[in-house]
């Protein structure tokens, strides 16, 4: 299985789009990677728009980048919430900094431009924020998936097969057990 030993932290908060969170999640663990599901506390469930539970493994205080090998962002209204928290931030951006994978799609663009870590990057995101991924000194592009360095975005959840195969690609060459 081509992600044995990696390990994937998914973020979720209140009005995750299903799909979005979901797909990574079973697509991941399918492929071999202990994926855990990053919340603002542990053991507390976080609903989708549609009302879907996701109970978060870990609480945001909790998780490390030095404990993960990619953090993905999925989108809806969550990330408006996500953002809003320092500690999700930190993870996002130490991850980034560690040059380990953060992948976005949709909304979640939202969550790289509060960590401040797309200055200068080319990325993709739903239309309705490319205004504010702009804004955020980064290049818009309109493609189903972009790779810029370890930084992975897409557009909707038409997208997500695109989206997976470039994450997964990315921790496929990347090193096991390299934590920083």
């Amino acid at each position: 299985m081509e992600l044995t030993g990696k390990r994937v932290a998914v973020l979720a908060e209140n009005y995750y789009e299903n799909l979005e969170l979901w797909y990574p999640v079973m697509r991941f663990r399918e492929a071999g990677a202990t994926v855990t599901i990053v919340g603002p506390k542990a053991g507390e469930a976080y609903k989708s728009k549609e009302g879907y539970p996701a109970k978060a493994d870990i609480s945001m205080e909790d998780a490390k980048a030095s404990d993960f090998d990619a953090v993905i962002v999925p989108g809806g209204y969550a990330p408006d919430h996500m953002r809003r928290h320092q500690a999700m931030l930190r993870l996002v951006r130490e991850t980034f900094q560690q040059g380990k994978v953060v992948a976005s799609i949709c909304h979640a663009g939202w969550v790289p431009i509060s960590a401040g870590i797309l200055k200068g990057k080319t990325m993709t995101c739903v239309s309705a924020i490319k205004d504010d991924v702009i804004n955020a000194g980064a290049t818009y592009v309109d493609k189903e998936v972009v790779v810029d360095g370890n930084l992975i975005s897409s557009r909707t959840p038409a997208d997500l097969p695109a989206f997976c195969r470039e994450i997964i690609k990315a921790l496929s060459v990347a090193k096991v057990g390299a934590r920083a």
